[in-house]
């Protein structure tokens, strides 16, 4: 029997993963540059897996938004994004056609999600958000632990959110300006600041209204999905870890009174990172491999 093969299609990084569930037995990483350039890369890599192990099946975990219904026409084509070049791009058909396996695929963070459900920091929970903060804001929302899915697939990082009195700054979304992704992302962020993340003190009292933006999210969550657990990751996070210790701090201010459940302790584990760290995409991808073989009959 072959292996699954793994595809984290991000907008900064690609991560190929070989393994299977849970497990990543072989990992290659390089930048998401053009279409072309990118999927040939990932092309030749699972080539040459194929040659030494043999494949079963391949689970795509793709930046989007995405067309993720797989009987839409268009199934598997990136739609209006603002990494560019990519838009309208078919990512799903060149590796069905490359391949003649099982391929299936999801949002970036909808695997990330199944991935910490399945292994990390969401067993056992029938509901979860699995947030990513980084070059955009996406989430991925599981329900009785399958992805939501309607139309499309939510679309987290474009909910608008209520500004802090005083806060000036426009927000750097191409759609919608301060949208949270407009708010909160990497490059937005760089640009509130006016510097890279790294090099903002955490002291930086900007940082109020970047924990009052996240929390705002983390309460519209609350109120529109009602999780069991709000996993964040993400590099703006990593690198920035005070930040959501300030923004778990603030919700229940938000609140204002509504929902005393949703006490400082309950949130102290409502609201968390990932077990499985820079894994949970590879993994999930994985995941969905399987389920790809498993559809097939396989």
């Amino acid at each position: 029997m072959g292996k699954l093969v793994a595809i984290e299609l991000g907008g900064t990084k690609t991560i190929l993963a070989l393994g299977r569930d849970g497990h990543i037995d072989e990992r290659v990483e390089f930048p998401t540059t053009t279409p072309q350039e990118t999927i040939s890369r990932a092309i030749a890599t699972i080539n040459g897996w194929r040659d030494i192990h043999g494949i079963d099946a391949i689970g795509i975990a793709s930046f989007g938004p995405v067309r993720v219904s797989p009987t839409a026409p268009d199934s598997g084509t990136i739609l209006a994004t603002p990494k560019p070049g990519w838009s309208w791009t078919q990512v799903k058909a060149p590796f069905a056609s490359a391949f003649g396996c099982p391929v299936k695929l999801d949002t970036d963070v909808n695997g990330a999600a199944l991935a910490e459900h399945r292994h990390g920091n969401g067993r056992g929970c029938a509901s979860l958000v699995y947030l990513t903060i980084g070059t955009g804001l996406g989430g991925g929302v599981l329900l009785d632990g399958k992805p939501a899915q309607g139309l499309l697939h939510p679309e987290i990082g474009h909910l608008a959110l209520r500004r802090a009195p005083g806060d000036d700054f426009a927000g750097a979304c191409i759609f919608h300006q301060d949208c949270a992704e407009g708010l909160l992302s990497g490059p937005a962020l760089a640009a509130r600041f006016d510097m890279s993340l790294p090099n903002v003190l955490p002291t930086d009292p900007r940082w109020d209204f970047v924990a009052h933006d996240l929390a705002q999210l983390f309460v519209s969550l609350i109120l529109t999905v009602s999780p069991e657990r709000i996993i964040v990751g993400g590099g703006v996070t990593l690198r920035q870890p005070h930040l959501l210790d300030m923004a778990k701090s603030r919700v229940p201010a938000i609140l204002n009174g509504y929902l005393p459940d949703y006490t400082d302790e309950l949130l102290s584990h409502l609201i968390t990172t990932p077990r499985l760290g820079n894994d949970a995409g590879p993994v999930g991808a994985l995941i969905l491999a399987e389920q790809a073989l498993e559809e097939a009959g396989g």
